[in-house]
């Protein structure tokens, strides 16, 4: 059992925790909970530690796992969440290919860009939402929050596992990526020319997600086939980046069904 800070695992899950330029530097993460850690693909785990409390307490659930046991008092120091469940895992970053947010080739590509998304909630949310419209695969601007900080794990409820993305550090070929592959750019912008509501998504189509406080900048605006807006009553000047784009997900959704 580890019961000291100075403990090197214990060390490495504390930096995994709090730097990115560790997670950068490793390509590994940290995930905390059961229904995150059941849902990983095994071949993503690297380690796997358990509280002494929940070894004791769920021994079916990790039956199948090799752990290491910490005790009650670390374990709770060294968990990013405030009421840690007992498990935690340090993982493989999954890697992808543009390539493979293309789909399966039955579905029409369906592909999110999100350019320079701060809030981790709202990533996470987008992915874990993205995961139930049926998009294909995401793209993250390098300016976007780190994908596999804490709590932009923790808000994916798995998803992260099963929504293909990859992040842009240059978004200038973009443009010419999308028509090769027949895929339709909308920009989500209050200067829409139309309602989110009008076009047709049935075919290839990719929606750009900006800013929360900026909004989409000029750079990509300028690249998009369509600009579209949500419309909005009272006196709002945008919607939560999250809830935007969830409308225009279930758009897509409806539409294919």
């Amino acid at each position: 059992m580890i019961t000291s800070a100075q403990n090197q695992q214990i060390k490495e899950i504390q930096a995994l925790n709090q730097k990115h330029r560790e997670r950068v530097k490793t390509g590994l993460f940290t995930a905390e909970g059961v229904k995150i850690i059941s849902e990983a693909p095994k071949e993503l785990i690297h380690k796997i530690f358990v509280s002494e409390s929940f070894e004791k307490n769920n021994p079916e659930m990790i039956k199948d796992f090799r752990y290491e046991v910490i005790a009650d008092s670390l374990f709770e120091k060294i968990c990013d969440t405030k009421t840690p469940q007992g498990i935690l895992g340090i993982l493989k970053q999954p890697v992808y290919k543009r390539e493979e947010l293309l789909g399966d080739g039955h579905t029409s590509p369906f592909i999110l860009l999100l350019e320079d998304l701060q809030d981790p909630g709202n990533v996470g949310t987008i992915i874990r939402t993205a995961e139930g419209a049926g998009v294909t695969g995401i793209m993250l601007t390098k300016g976007c929050v780190d994908l596999f900080a804490p709590k932009t794990i923790r808000s994916t409820m798995g998803s992260i596992f099963r929504v293909p993305f990859v992040c842009e550090d240059d978004t200038d070929d973009l443009v010419g990526w999308f028509k090769e592959n027949q895929i339709h750019t909308y920009g989500a912008h209050l200067k829409g020319v139309c309602s989110y509501e009008e076009p047709s998504y049935r075919e290839g189509t990719a929606f750009f997600i900006g800013n929360e406080g900026k909004g989409l900048s000029d750079a990509l605006s300028d690249k998009c086939d369509t600009l579209i807006k949500i419309p909005m009553e009272g006196h709002l000047e945008s919607l939560n980046a999250a809830v935007a784009s969830a409308i225009l997900m279930y758009k897509v959704h409806e539409q294919r069904k």
